[in-house]
């Protein structure tokens, strides 16, 4: 597959300085042009609402069709970390969000998504939205999904992950004892009809372990080219 432009959504509250060694590796890895979608945490506490959403969507819209027009295929390859992940399985869809129709299936082929909670007991309104209008791979007829989960042993966490995993765990998939990240359980992250790819030793992000999705030698081991 010719190489092509990548575009990251990252995670919650996740400032862009923690993707940059992500972005350093995939620009080195591709020889193409990698973004991320600005977002600082003021954006991201939007998020409770739609229309925080939307403005987060709406520039990854404009990323990903201006990338798309300087790629030798007409396509960009898409990332999402954690709740990243989940607001792009939204935004492939054609049926209008907020006020908006993003249908951004016409500008990717390719959507990773690294941790994201894509089922959960307790999911928020919108995080339930999406799994309801858009199940699982909805979209695989014309875009490759690839979730990726990370599975810590008790002592590969953080302190911070080992205080906060069963507690999260049991809100996101009703069970304390689960594999996961140390936020988000393997099963949640694990989207259905995509392709599955699970790292052991793998946290959520840089705060509950020394490797997480974005520490250059594991996207070595998701990053499919």
């Amino acid at each position: 597959m010719p190489a092509q432009p990548v575009l990251i959504l990252g995670g919650f509250l996740i400032t862009e300085e923690a993707y940059q060694p992500m972005c350093s590796w995939l620009r080195q890895q591709t020889q193409q042009p990698v973004e991320l979608v600005p977002a600082n945490r003021f954006d991201w506490l939007l998020t409770s609402w739609a229309w925080g959403w939307r403005r987060l969507l709406d520039r990854a819209a404009a990323q990903a069709e201006a990338l798309a027009a300087r790629s030798a295929t007409g396509k960009v390859t898409l990332i999402g970390h954690s709740s990243g992940g989940v607001m792009l399985r939204l935004f492939l869809a054609d049926e209008a969000f907020a006020g908006r129709t993003y249908n951004g299936k016409r500008w990717t082929d390719r959507l990773y998504t690294l941790g994201s909670p894509h089922t959960a007991v307790r999911a928020t309104p919108l995080r339930q939205m999406v799994d309801r209008r858009y199940p699982g791979a909805c979209f695989a007829d014309q875009v490759h999904y690839i979730s990726v989960a990370g599975a810590l042993a008790e002592t590969d966490g953080s302190a911070l992950s080992q205080r906060m995993a069963p507690g999260s765990y049991q809100a996101i998939a009703g069970r304390r004892d689960l594999e996961g990240d140390g936020l988000v359980p393997v099963q949640s992250a694990l989207l259905r009809g995509s392709e599955l790819i699970t790292l052991p030793g793998v946290a959520h992000g840089g705060a509950f372990g020394t490797r997480w999705y974005g520490t250059p030698e594991v996207v070595q081991q998701w990053w499919r080219g």
